[in-house]
C-alpha cells in the first residue's frame, strides 16, 4: 500500500450563538499561528438556530490564491438540521483582519394561525453586525519564524542618524549588537517647514539628507538591516495630516478641510482670525503684551469678548434671522404657499394650532418647520421654512384675503411670526451663550498654560513670532498655483487632538464643533487631511496616500500607525488592506489613545492591529510599574492548559484531481480551491486535525521601556531607574521596545522639531559585551534582549510578579519544560535614597537557580553633568554612567528548594538575574505527553455501569456502596463535591481552567497536600476489588501512574497537572460512554450528548435499591441526590417517563427491557407500583404509572431491534395474577407464577375495564405518615359512556402531582395539594395510545386478545374502547374559544376561567379543578394526537407557551388561577394553608420534565399544520424548518442550565421565572429524558423528508 502523508492542521473551533455572535468572551478573536502552515476556522452553528432560517454565513476570508477584499464575502448556506451541529471549515492562508456575519429571516412569534405563505416569502432578511477574526502575521528573520512576543523593537529618529550609509551602518550594528531584532524608523520622507519627522512635505519622496539616492538607498538599507544585522524594519505611517507647506496642497486644497469642503468651519475661522488680529493690537488697545499674572490675562479675556466674539457677531451662526424669516413667512402666507408636514397636525386639523399658547406654537414650529439644523455653517443657516411658517399663520388667521380683507393683513401676520420666532430663538441664544462660555474657558486655560504656568513653555511676549493663540488654520499663499482657486479654498484647518475625544468622530466634520470651541490642542505645522466617506469624496488624496502606503509596505516589515485614534477608521482599513496586498505578513502597531478599552477593541478588531504601544514610563510608582508588568507579563505560573486541544484525529481523504472530498454530516469545507497534493503513485493524503477552542485574550502590546515622545527616567524618576525599568519590561511576555538615547541615559526627551544634533552611543562605536561597563546599560540590555527573544521564540508564557515596597520580582517560565528566568529589580523612583530597602528573601519551591549576574547603575545626574551633556553642540550624549557588577546575592539550597536574598549593597537602580529550572520537571515535555495519553485504552473495556461509578455517584450512593464508610470529597473553603467520581471534580475544574482561577480552594487544597490524588485512586482501587467493578482496575492503574508521575513536581504546579490528568480521564470516560450509545447520540449535537450522559449518571448499581429483592442489577434513579438510594430511588412513574429518552433514545435497550421486566413482575391491582422497594415492599398508589409503563412497552416494540419479541418475554410474578392478596417477599407464593409481557398487558386492561376498589396494603402511618385514613382507599373504574378511566378521591393524589399536605400548624396535614381525581387528561391520552396500539397489533395478527370484559360481564373490543374515547375526548375536555359553541361541549360556563384550552381533569371532586390550565394536556397530545382537533390543539399550545412556559420549565398552574403559588419551600412551616411544608409543590412552580412533552406536542402539531410537499416543496421545507426553530428557541434555558449545573443535569423544578429552587432535586432523570424524547421525535420527523437519521 502506498505510504500515507499526514498533514497536521490547526483547527480553531468557533461556535456561534443563536444571534450569530461568536461564543468568545468579549468577541475579540485573535489567532497567532505557530507555523507557516494554513490554519482552519471551523464555524459551528446549532442546526436549527434562529440564524438558520433562510440563513447564510458570510465570510470575507479569501480562497487560496485569491486576493483579499474587505467587502467581498463568500456565502455558505445554513441548511437546518435539528439533531446536528452545522460545521463550516474555512482555511486561512494569510494574516489579516477578516470579518464574518450572518443573514437570516427573523423567526416570527408563535401564533395559533400561520401567516399566508406569500407573507413568509416577503419577509425581510436581517443581517447581524460584522464580527472580526484577527490572524496575526508570521514574521520571519534569518529564515526562521519570529513570534511576535519575541520582538525587541528599537526606535530611531532618522534625522539624527547622520550620513547614509556610514553613520547609519555604525548605529545599526550597535542596535543589532545589543540584541534588538527590529528597528522602528520615524518617518523617512521629506520633512516640512517645521522639520518635524511627523510633518511630511512629500509622502512619496525620501529624505535626501539621509538617502541621497532616494529609493535605491532605502532598499539597500533595508536589505542590509536583514541580511547583515538580522534586524527587521518598522516605520511610521502618517495618514492624518501633511506639512502645512506641502506643495501639493496648493494644487489640491480640496484634500484638506477648507471653507468650501467644510463650510461649517466658517465661524471657527473667523474667530481664529480675529483672535490673531487682537493679539497684534494689544499694545494699541493699551493691554499687556507680556503676561505676568492672571489679572493681566483677565484683561485680555475681556478684550476677547468685546473685540473678537462680539465684533464677528458670532451669535448669527446660531440663531434665526427673525425679521427676515417673518417677512418670508408672511409673503408665503399671502401667496397661498402653505404646508403642513405629514404627521405634524393633531386629528382635529390646523384649527388645533390656534388654541396653543405662543410657546407651544413655537415648539410646533421648531419641531416641524426649521431648516439648517443639521450643522453650523453660514450666518443664519438655521431658518424657518416659509411655507410651514405660513401654515402656522394660516391656522391662526385663516386664508389671506388681502390687506383690506376680513382676515389679518400681512403686517399683523409678520408681527405674530416675529413674536413666535423670538420664542424659538431663546433656545438658540442659550446654546450660543453656553458655547461662548466654553470658548472663553478654553482660551483662558490655553493662554495661561503657554504664558504663565510653571510647567508650561512660558512663551514670553505676545508678538508675531509668538501670537496670542496657536492658529487653527493654515492660510495658503496667493500665487500662480493657487490663483485658480477661490479664497475659501485656501483656508485649511490644522490637525490636532482633543482631550477625551471620541475616536470615531471626525473632529473637523460637520457634527463636531471642537475647532470653534477652541478644544483642539493644535499642531500648527500640520494640515488635517480630508478623506470624506470614501474615494469618491476626495479621489486625488485617496490615490496619492494609497501610493504612499504601498511604497512603505514594499520595504518595511511593519507599520506604526501614528495618531491612530485620529485616523478615520475606514481610511486606515483601506490603507492597511492595500499594504497587506503588498506584504501579507505586515506587523502593525498603533499609537492609540481612545480613552476606553472598549473603543480600543473597535480599532484593534477592524484594523487587525498586531499590538498597541504601551509605555512603562507612564508608571508613577513601583506599585503602578508592577501593575503594568503584570498586565503584559503573561499568564500566571502553573496556569491550566487552556489551549484545550480537544482531539487529534486523522481524517483520510482520497485525492481526486487534486481536490479533497468534502466532509459529510453537515460539514462544509469552505475552500473549493484548496487541495492536498498527492504523489503520482496514488498516495493517500490525511489530515490530522488538532481542534483548538478559541480562548479570550487581551489586546496584544508593544511594551516600551520608553518611547521617542516620552520623558526619560532622568526627567520623570531617577536616572538610575533606567536599568530596573528596562529589565522589567524585557521580562514581559509581549513584544517590547526602547528608543535611542534610553540605553545611553539621555538627560532629556529629545525635541523632535527643533533638535539638530546627531546620535552618539558607546554601542555604535565599540562591540557590546555583556556585563559591566561605561556609557549606559547596553551591556546588560544585550543579555536582557537575548533572554527576551529566547523566551518569546520558545513560548515562555507564564509569569509570577511580586511587588514589595521598592522591589518588583518577575519569574517567567516555560509552561512545559518549566525552565525560566528570574529577575529581582530594585526600582529608583524619586526619594528612594541609596539603601537596600525592605526585601524579604524569595523561596523558589522545587527550583534550582543559576546566577547570571547582578548589577547596579551609577549615574552622574548632577546639574553640572546635565549642563555639560546638553551643552554639546554636535552630539546627543548620555549622562556619565557605569554599570557595576554587584558582589552577588545570597543563594541557599535545601534539597530542590532555593532561597534568594539580596546582599547589603543593592541600592535603587540594581537588578539580579537568574536562570531557573525544576529538576522534577526536566523531562516535563514527556510528562505532559505521558499524563495526557493512554486514557482511551484504560477505559475501552468499561461498560456504562462501570462508567457510572467512574464518573458519578452522589453522596448517598457512595455511602450505600461502602456501607457508610466513604462519601464525596470535601474541599476546605469550598465544600463537598456533588459526585465522588470524575464529574464531581470536572464540574469545578472546567470553570477553574476556563478562568485560570489558581486561587480557587481546590487549587489551594492541591498545593497543601495530595489528598485529592489519594482519594481518587483509593476509591477506584477499592471498587475494583469487587467482582461487579473488576474492570475499573485499568483506569485505576492509569490514574495511579499519572498521579505518581506528578507527585514529585513542586506543589505550586500540582493544580495544572491535576487538571491535565482529570480532563484527560474525564474526556476519555465520557467519550467511551457516548461510544456505547446509538448513532443518533454519537453524531448528535453537544446538548443531546449532555442529556444522554444523564442516562449514565442516573443508572448504576445501588445495593439498597436493586430492581429485584434477591439480585443486584443496575437501577434508574428518579433523581440525584434526593432520590438515589433505598425506597426513594425507583419510582414507577419516574422510571417510565424517563425511560424512553434515557434508554431507548440512547440505544440502551437491554437496560430498558430489564426495567420493563422488573416492573411487570410486580404488577398488582392492574397497576405497577409507585415505589418499587426492590420488589420487596412495593406501594400501589399511582393511577398513572401503569399507563406510562405501557407507553414505554409500546415505544420499545417500535424502536428496539426485534422489539416485538419483548411481548413474549416471561416474568415471574411477585404477586399472583388477578389476585390482590398481599404477602411478604419470602412467602412461597412470591415468584411462583409466570406471565408473558402480553399477558401482563391484557391483565392491565382487564383489571381497569372491570374496575377496582381496594385499600392499600399495610395502610397506616407506617406506610405514609402524612396521609389521612381515607387516602389509603383506592377506587378505579371506567365510565363506559365515554370510555375514560376515572379514579382517586379528594383524600389522595394518584398522579404525578402527588404532594400531600404535611403541616399540622397550617391544618393541611393529610389534605392533598392537587388530588386530581376523576379522569386526568394525560391518563386518558396514554390510555387511548395503549388501546390503539394493541388494537392495531391485534388487527395485524400480533396480539391474540381482541377485547376485555366489563364489570357487567359484557365484552368490548379494544378497538371499540379506543374509538369510544376518541369520539368523546374533544367534547369532554375542550373549552371552546367562542361561547356560542358551548352547546357542543360538556362544560359549565359559570366555572370557566380561561377559554381555548383543554381541561386538566374531567368530573373531579371539585368542579373548578377541571377547568384549571396546567401543563398536563401536552402529554396527551404527544402520545395521542388523534384525539385532538389540530386547530384547537395549536391554540391551546400557544396559550400554554405564553402563560405556562418559563425559561426552563412549565408552570404547574395558570398564573391567573387564585391557587397559583409559584415559590416552593419545603422547609417552610407557616400558617399558610396553601404553601406550608411545600403543599404548593405543583401549584405554580415550574417543572422541567413537562417541557419535553410540551415541545414534542408543539413540534408535532406545528408540523401538522405546515404546508405539505405536494404544494410547494421549497416553501414547505422552509415552513417545517420554522417549526423546528420555534422549538430550538425554547431550549435555550435548559442548555444554559446543563452547562452551568455542577450536577451536569437538569433540575427537577424551578421557582417562578426560572429562579433557582433550593429544595429541588438538582438532577432529575425525567427532566433530561423527556428532552431526549424531543430529539428522537425530531429525528423521526426529519427522516420522513429524507433528513436526519431514521430510527430502527
Amino acid at each position: 500500500m502506498a505510504p500515507k502523508t499526514v498533514v497536521s492542521n490547526d483547527v480553531y473551533l468557533l461556535p456561534l450563538n443563536d444571534d450569530g455572535s461568536p461564543q468568545v468572551a468579549g468577541q475579540y478573536i485573535y489567532l497567532a499561528p505557530s507555523t507557516h502552515d494554513p490554519i482552519t476556522i471551523r464555524f459551528a452553528i446549532e442546526g436549527t438556530s434562529s440564524i438558520c432560517r433562510h440563513g447564510s454565513l458570510w465570510v470575507n476570508i479569501p480562497e487560496k490564491g485569491v486576493g483579499f477584499r474587505r467587502d467581498k464575502f463568500r456565502e455558505f448556506k445554513l441548511v437546518p438540521d435539528f439533531n446536528r451541529t452545522i460545521e463550516i471549515s474555512i482555511p486561512v492562508y494569510e494574516a489579516g483582519a477578516y470579518a464574518f456575519y450572518t443573514t437570516y429571516a427573523e423567526l416570527p412569534d408563535l401564533e395559533s394561525q400561520l401567516a399566508p405563505s406569500s407573507a413568509k416569502s416577503a419577509q425581510k432578511t436581517k443581517q447581524t453586525p460584522w464580527y472580526y477574526i484577527d490572524v496575526a502575521p508570521r514574521l520571519t528573520l534569518d529564515g526562521k519564524l519570529l513570534p511576535l512576543p519575541a520582538l525587541s523593537v528599537f526606535s530611531i529618529i532618522s534625522k539624527f542618524m547622520g550620513k547614509y550609509p556610514h553613520d547609519w551602518e555604525r548605529h545599526l550594528k550597535g542596535i543589532s549588537d545589543r540584541g534588538y531584532n527590529m528597528v522602528h524608523f520615524t518617518p523617512l520622507q521629506v520633512r516640512g517647514a517645521s522639520n518635524s519627522p511627523y510633518s511630511l512635505y512629500d509622502q512619496l519622496a525620501w529624505d535626501p539628507a539621509c538617502f541621497p539616492a532616494g529609493e535605491e538607498d532605502v532598499q539597500a538599507m533595508v536589505q542590509s538591516l536583514e541580511k547583515k544585522h538580522s534586524l527587521l524594519s518598522l516605520t511610521d505611517i502618517v495618514l492624518n495630516h501633511t506639512a502645512h507647506n506641502s506643495k501639493w496642497l496648493q494644487e489640491h486644497p480640496e484634500a484638506g478641510y477648507n471653507l468650501t469642503t467644510a463650510p461649517w468651519l466658517e465661524s471657527a475661522y473667523l474667530l481664529d482670525t480675529k483672535l490673531l488680529e487682537l493679539g497684534f493690537r494689544l499694545e494699541e488697545l493699551g493691554l499687556p503684551t507680556e503676561l505676568e499674572s492672571t489679572e493681566d490675562l483677565e484683561k485680555i479675556m475681556d478684550a476677547i469678548k468685546k473685540e473678537a466674539i462680539n465684533t464677528i457677531r458670532l451669535w448669527e451662526y446660531y440663531v434665526i434671522d427673525v425679521e427676515g424669516d417673518a417677512e418670508a413667512a408672511a409673503e408665503s402666507w399671502a401667496g397661498g404657499t402653505v404646508e403642513y408636514p405629514a404627521g405634524s397636525l393633531p386629528p382635529e386639523g390646523p384649527d388645533a394650532l390656534r388654541s396653543l399658547s405662543p410657546e407651544e406654537q413655537a415648539e410646533w414650529l421648531t419641531k416641524h418647520g426649521l431648516q439648517g439644523m443639521d450643522r453650523l455653517g453660514e450666518r443664519f443657516r438655521r431658518r424657518a421654512k416659509p411655507s410651514i411658517a405660513a401654515g402656522l399663520l394660516s391656522a391662526l388667521f385663516g386664508r389671506y384675503e388681502g390687506d383690506n380683507g376680513p382676515t389679518a393683513d400681512q403686517a399683523a401676520a409678520r408681527t405674530k411670526m416675529v413674536e413666535i420666532l423670538d420664542i424659538v430663538n431663546v433656545q438658540f441664544y442659550k446654546e450660543y451663550d453656553a458655547e461662548v462660555d466654553v470658548i472663553l474657558q478654553q482660551l483662558f486655560n490655553r493662554i495661561k498654560y503657554t504664558r504663565l504656568d510653571d510647567h508650561g513653555p512660558k512663551l514670553g511676549p505676545i508678538n508675531r513670532e509668538n501670537p496670542l493663540i496657536e492658529t487653527y488654520f493654515t492660510r495658503l499663499p496667493r500665487n500662480e498655483t493657487t490663483a485658480k482657486h477661490k479664497k475659501e479654498d485656501l483656508v485649511l484647518v490644522n490637525n490636532g487632538w482633543v482631550w477625551g475625544g471620541n475616536a470615531l468622530v471626525d473632529n473637523a466634520g460637520p457634527s463636531s464643533r471642537v475647532y470653534l470651541r477652541r478644544e483642539v490642542i493644535v499642531w500648527g505645522d500640520c494640515v488635517k487631511l480630508r478623506y470624506g466617506d470614501g474615494p469618491e469624496d476626495s479621489p486625488w488624496l485617496w490615490e496619492y496616500m494609497t501610493k504612499y502606503t504601498r511604497m512603505l509596505a514594499k520595504y518595511f516589515a511593519g507599520f506604526r500607525i501614528d495618531n491612530c485614534h485620529s485616523t478615520p477608521i475606514h481610511v486606515a482599513e483601506h490603507m492597511l488592506d492595500e499594504a497587506r496586498r503588498v506584504r501579507p505578513n505586515l506587523y502593525v502597531v498603533a499609537e492609540l489613545f481612545t480613552g476606553s478599552e472598549e473603543m480600543d477593541y473597535v480599532f484593534v478588531k477592524r484594523l487587525g492591529l498586531s499590538a498597541l504601544i504601551r509605555e512603562a514610563m507612564q508608571a508613577w510608582s513601583t506599585g503602578e510599574m508592577s501593575r503594568l508588568v503584570h498586565r503584559h507579563g503573561g499568564r500566571p505560573i502553573g496556569s491550566f492548559e487552556v489551549d484545550e486541544i480537544s482531539s487529534a484525529e486523522v481524517r483520510s481523504r482520497p485525492v481526486t484531481n487534486g481536490h479533497v472530498n468534502g466532509h459529510t454530516n453537515g460539514h462544509i469545507n469552505g475552500d473549493t480551491n484548496g487541495h492536498i497534493n498527492g504523489h503520482a503513485n496514488g498516495n493517500i493524503a490525511a489530515t490530522r486535525e488538532i481542534i483548538r477552542r478559541i480562548k479570550p485574550v487581551p489586546i496584544q502590546a508593544l511594551f516600551m521601556d520608553c518611547t521617542h515622545d516620552n520623558e526619560v527616567p532622568a526627567q520623570k524618576r531617577d536616572a538610575r531607574d533606567t536599568l530596573p525599568n528596562a529589565a522589567l519590561v524585557s521580562m514581559c511576555a509581549s513584544a517590547t521596545g526602547s528608543v535611542m538615547g534610553y540605553d545611553e541615559i539621555y538627560p532629556r526627551l529629545i525635541d523632535l522639531v527643533n533638535e539638530t544634533r546627531l546620535y552618539t552611543s558607546e554601542a555604535s562605536n565599540h562591540p557590546v559585551r555583556v556585563g559591566e561597563g561605561r556609557g549606559g546599560i547596553a551591556g546588560v540590555k544585550k543579555l536582557l534582549n537575548q533572554i527576551h527573544t529566547l523566551m518569546g521564540k520558545d513560548g515562555y508564557e507564564e509569569t509570577h510578579i511580586h511587588h514589595e515596597d521598592q522591589y518588583v520580582t518577575i519569574h517567567r517560565v516555560h509552561p512545559v519544560s518549566r525552565k525560566g528566568y528570574f529577575l529581582i529589580a530594585h526600582t529608583a523612583f524619586p526619594g528612594y535614597g541609596n539603601g537596600n530597602g525592605a526585601f524579604s528573601p524569595v523561596r523558589l519551591t522545587g527550583t534550582k537557580v543559576k546566577h547570571l549576574g547582578s548589577w547596579r547603575l551609577e549615574v552622574d545626574a548632577s546639574d553640572e553633568a546635565v549642563e555639560e551633556v546638553l551643552g554639546d553642540k554636535k552630539y546627543l550624549r548620555g549622562l556619565p554612567s557605569r554599570l557595576i557588577a554587584l558582589p552577588g546575592v545570597r543563594i541557599e539550597v535545601k534539597g530542590n528548594d532555593t532561597t534568594i536574598s539580596v546582599r547589603e549593597a543593592f541600592p535603587p537602580g540594581s537588578i539580579a538575574l537568574f536562570e531557573t529550572w525544576i529538576p522534577a520537571a526536566e523531562h516535563s515535555v514527556g510528562l505532559d505527553t505521558f499524563v495526557t495519553s493512554g486514557a482511551k485504552a484504560a477505559v475501552e473495556e468499561l461498560d456504562l455501569v462501570d462508567l457510572n461509578f467512574l464518573l458519578y455517584k452522589a453522596e448517598p450512593e457512595e455511602r450505600d456502596a461502602s456501607d457508610g464508610r466513604d462519601g464525596v470529597y470535601d474541599i476546605p473553603g469550598h465544600g463537598k463535591l456533588v459526585y465522588a467520581g470524575l464529574q464531581g471534580w470536572w464540574s469545578i475544574l472546567k470553570d477553574i481552567i476556563r478562568d485560570n482561577n489558581l486561587a480557587h480552594p481546590l487549587c489551594q487544597n492541591l498545593r497543601d497536600g495530595q489528598w485529592a490524588l489519594d482519594y481518587i485512586v483509593g476509591r477506584l482501587d477499592r471498587a475494583s476489588q469487587k467482582p461487579e467493578y473488576a474492570r475499573l482496575a485499568k483506569p485505576a492503574a492509569w490514574l495511579r501512574d499519572r498521579f505518581d508521575a506528578i507527585r514529585i513536581i513542586p506543589s505550586f504546579l500540582l493544580p495544572r497537572y491535576f487538571g491535565l490528568v482529570l480532563r484527560t480521564a474525564y474526556t476519555a470516560a465520557t467519550e467511551r460512554a457516548l461510544s456505547l450509545m446509538s448513532s443518533n447520540i454519537r453524531e448528535g449535537q453537544w446538548f443531546l450528548k449532555s442529556l444522554a450522559l444523564v442516562s449514565v449518571q442516573q443508572t448504576g448499581l445501588v445495593k439498597s435499591a436493586s430492581l429485584y429483592p434477591n439480585r443486584l442489577v443496575p437501577s434508574l434513579a428518579a433523581g440525584l441526590p434526593h432520590f438515589s438510594v433505598d425506597w426513594a430511588r425507583c419510582w414507577g412513574r419516574d422510571v417510565f417517563i424517563a425511560l424512553r429518552g434515557l434508554y431507548l433514545g440512547t440505544g440502551r435497550f437491554e437496560e430498558a427491557k430489564e426495567h420493563i421486566r422488573a416492573f411487570a413482575s410486580v404488577l398488582k391491582h392492574g397497576m405497577i407500583p409507585n415505589l418499587l422497594g426492590s420488589g420487596g415492599n412495593p406501594r400501589y398508589n399511582a393511577r398513572d404509572s401503569v399507563w406510562f409503563f405501557l407507553q414505554c412497552v409500546q415505544d420499545y416494540t417500535r424502536l428496539a431491534p426485534d422489539g416485538l419479541s419483548l411481548l413474549d418475554e416471561k416474568v415471574k410474578r411477585r404477586f399472583l395474577p388477578y389476585d390482590d392478596t398481599w404477602f411478604p417477599v419470602d412467602d412461597p407464593r412470591a415468584y411462583s407464577k409466570e406471565s408473558s409481557i402480553r399477558e401482563i398487558i391484557q391483565e392491565i386492561f382487564q383489571r381497569h375495564a372491570e374496575g377496582m376498589k381496594f385499600r392499600e396494603a399495610n395502610a397506616g402511618p407506617g406506610l405514609d405518615s402524612q396521609m389521612s385514613d381515607k387516602g389509603f382507599n383506592q377506587e378505579i373504574r371506567v365510565d363506559w359512556a365515554n370510555g375514560f378511566v376515572f379514579g382517586g378521591s379528594q383524600h389522595n393524589c394518584g398522579t404525578w402531582m402527588d404532594k400531600m399536605g404535611e403541616s399540622e400548624r397550617a391544618g393541611s396535614k393529610g389534605v392533598p395539594g392537587t388530588p386530581r381525581d376523576g379522569a386526568a387528561v394525560e391518563i386518558i391520552g396514554l390510555l387511548y395510545s395503549a388501546l390503539d396500539w394493541v388494537a392495531r397489533l391485534h388487527e395485524s395478527g400480533r396480539y391474540e386478545h381482541a377485547s376485555v370484559r366489563k364489570a357487567d360481564g359484557e365484552e368490548i373490543t379494544l378497538r371499540a374502547w379506543a374509538d369510544l374515547i376518541k369520539t368523546n375526548f374533544e367534547r369532554c375536555f375542550f373549552v371552546p374559544l367562542d361561547p356560542a359553541s358551548d352547546k357542543d361541549y360538556d362544560i359549565n360556563p359559570a366555572v370557566i376561567n380561561r377559554r381555548g384550552i383543554y381541561k386538566d381533569l374531567y368530573r373531579s371532586g371539585k368542579e373548578y379543578e377541571d377547568y384549571q390550565l396546567r401543563c398536563n394536556f401536552p402529554i396527551a397530545m404527544t402520545v395521542a394526537p388523534a384525539l385532538f382537533d389540530p386547530d384547537h390543539a395549536m391554540h391551546a399550545l400557544c396559550i400554554a407557551d405564553a402563560v405556562l412556559r418559563g425559561p426552563t420549565g412549565m408552570a404547574t398552574l395558570d398564573p391567573a388561577d387564585l391557587n397559583y403559588r409559584p415559590y416552593y419551600r419545603n422547609s417552610e412551616d407557616s400558617d399558610d394553608f396553601a404553601t406550608s411544608k411545600g403543599r404548593n409543590y405543583h401549584q405554580g412552580p415550574e417543572w422541567l420534565w413537562p417541557t419535553g412533552f410540551f415541545l414534542r406536542a408543539l413540534l408535532k402539531f406545528d408540523l401538522m399544520r405546515r404546508i405539505r410537499e405536494d404544494q410547494d416543496p421549497v416553501v414547505a421545507a422552509e415552513s417545517r424548518t420554522e417549526a423546528f426553530q420555534q422549538v430550538t428557541r425554547r431550549l435555550r434555558g435548559c442548555k444554559e442550565m446543563i452547562v452551568t449545573s455542577p450536577w451536569a443535569g437538569l433540575t427537577e423544578l424551578t421557582q417562578k421565572g426560572g429562579e433557582i429552587c433550593h429544595d429541588s432535586c438538582p438532577s432529575q432523570a425525567w427532566s433530561s429524558g423527556c428532552l431526549i424524547d424531543l430529539y428522537m421525535d425530531a429525528a423521526e420527523e426529519q427522516a420522513k423528508f429524507g433528513k436526519g437519521l431514521p430510527l430502527r
